[in-house]
């Protein structure tokens, strides 16, 4: 069985109200400046860092790295390790390999060197960073190494595949879906997640993928965002992917999101 479902593809395309050829035509022909990967970037990143709960504004940020002002470390230093990432993946192929490392860089301030880029070693919730509830019980210890190894050969599988761009939209957030179901890392995991349907979607579709601003729209709906992603269930081995389409449907929505 699947962990990425191709069953669910027709129903989710019944259910779009975004042209993606026609919305990622926009970004391809959008005029850029010297300044725009950094600026783009920093709104990625701080975005998805905001959505774990820190704390830094997103235009100090994008002011921290397009001007240069310095600010406190305890404030710069965890987004600058998930720039760092994107900064890697941007430069290099999505691979296991190179996924692992990427996850290194996001987790230097966040976890200790032996759990940097590796696998974790011991059961987890996940929870709403706002609240402290719990959200869902993540891949049983027994079952992690199976389902991660899985997944990563689907990834490879889809990354082979000739897709049209309707499904590398769809394949793209199913993986971040299955991935962070799966929660595999001590830390990181939601991060990390939204930089794989990133790295995903520009190998697929190239260079201004980039842009898509995803993590900044999650961001801003981050309450659907996480209810979303409840709809499935709260144990792994029972999660309903039957209820996934509200989750999957948010990534063509963030092409025409202005806020």
């Amino acid at each position: 069985m699947n962990l990425i479902k191709p069953e669910y593809f027709k129903i989710w395309k019944s259910m779009l109200d975004v042209d993606i050829p026609e919305a990622f035509s926009e970004i391809q022909h959008r005029t850029l400046e010297p300044h725009s990967f950094t600026f783009y970037t920093s709104v990625s990143v701080m975005s998805s860092s905001k959505i774990e709960g820190e704390q830094m504004e997103l235009d100090s940020y994008v002011k921290h790295k397009i001007l240069n002002i310095e600010y406190l470390p305890e404030l710069t230093e965890k987004p600058n390790d998930l720039y760092n990432a994107y900064l890697f993946a941007n430069e290099n192929k999505l691979t296991q390999k190179n996924f692992l490392e990427a996850h290194g860089l996001i987790a230097a301030h966040l976890l200790p060197k032996n759990q940097q880029g590796a696998i974790r070693h011991t059961e987890m919730l996940v929870m709403e960073h706002k609240t402290g509830k719990i959200q869902y019980e993540a891949a049983q210890l027994a079952i992690l190494k199976d389902r991660y190894t899985k997944l990563w050969k689907e990834i490879e599988s889809l990354l082979k595949k000739d897709l049209a761009i309707d499904e590398v939209f769809y394949y793209a957030a199913f993986i971040h879906l299955a991935f962070v179901n799966i929660h595999p890392f001590g830390d990181g995991n939601g991060r990390i997640s939204r930089l794989l349907e990133k790295w995903f979607l520009a190998e697929k579709l190239g260079e201004r993928a980039w842009y898509i601003q995803s993590e900044k729209y999650y961001y801003h709906q981050v309450n659907e965002y996480y209810r979303n992603l409840a709809r499935l269930g709260m144990f792994y081995e029972e999660l309903d992917y039957e209820k996934s389409i509200p989750f999957l449907l948010m990534l063509p929505q963030s092409l025409i999101y202005e806020g």
